[in-house]
């Protein structure tokens, strides 16, 4: 049999070593795809890496709503207006000069001045910050109230449901400036009172929110798993109820 013989050309090819750059630009280009991996996979290793992936997993289903996207970066401009109010103002919010009381929107002031001669303009952006404080104390007042009836409501249900369903509807039949500025006018004036009329009228939606995932979750394995194991109905409730429906 003829044996052919094989040139120097024809043997193996080369194999040149990645120089360090290519090495480097490989390695980067694959660090955010394994950061994604790692912060969706399916078999977290450890409680940090499950909250992470939540958290990210959760930013992804919002970013893919425009709307958000936009209400997001509307709060955030009025948080920075209400940080640096002190420098975007271009007029002391609470000083006046009578003789330019009443003036019309001008290059000057850009939105007129009031009865008293302060700058419109100056005393929008100082007031973000008593709106920021409102809104921000009214949520944190009156989103666990409504997470607390509304997950008693749904999780124990019978009687005790009924009772505080039926409370939420008194609330929710009446509408809710009117029956805000009831109570403020029960507690007297001033920002703190205002805060706890509005919060007290705000919760039966966060109520009713919390009951209806409540009713979804509570006859599920993991809930059953638990009762299993003896925890109380306040700890399920408390531990395992409570932190599925904030989401919601």
């Amino acid at each position: 049999m003829p044996v052919i013989p094989v040139t120097q050309d024809e043997a193996a090819p080369e194999v040149r070593p990645m120089n360090a750059r290519n090495t480097n630009s490989a390695s980067n280009a694959r660090t955010p795809a394994s950061l994604s991996d790692w912060l969706l996979s399916e078999h977290p290793q450890s409680r940090r890496q499950a909250a992470l992936g939540r958290a990210y997993a959760s930013w992804l289903g919002f970013a893919r709503n425009r709307l958000a996207l936009v209400g997001l970066a509307i709060v955030l401009a009025l948080v920075l207006v209400a940080v640096f109010a002190d420098v975007l103002a271009p007029y002391p919010p609470t000083v006046g000069e009578l003789s330019a009381r009443l003036l019309p929107p001008s290059g000057t002031h850009w939105f007129g001045t009031d009865d008293q001669g302060r700058d419109i303009l100056s005393r929008l952006i100082h007031g973000s910050r008593i709106t920021l404080t409102v809104v921000v104390l009214v949520a944190v007042l009156a989103a666990p109230v409504g997470l607390l009836v509304g997950t008693a409501a749904g999780y124990a249900g019978g009687w005790l449901d009924a009772v505080l369903m039926r409370i939420t509807d008194i609330f929710l039949a009446f509408p809710r400036l009117i029956l805000a500025l009831a109570f403020v006018a029960a507690l007297g004036p001033g920002i703190e009172n205002a805060v706890i009329a509005i919060a007290i009228t705000s919760w039966p939606p966060y109520a009713r929110i919390a009951r209806a995932e409540t009713l979804s979750i509570r006859q599920a394995d993991y809930i059953s798993a638990v009762k299993l194991l003896g925890a109380s109905p306040l700890r399920i409730v408390l531990r395992h109820v409570m932190p599925l429906c904030v989401p919601a």
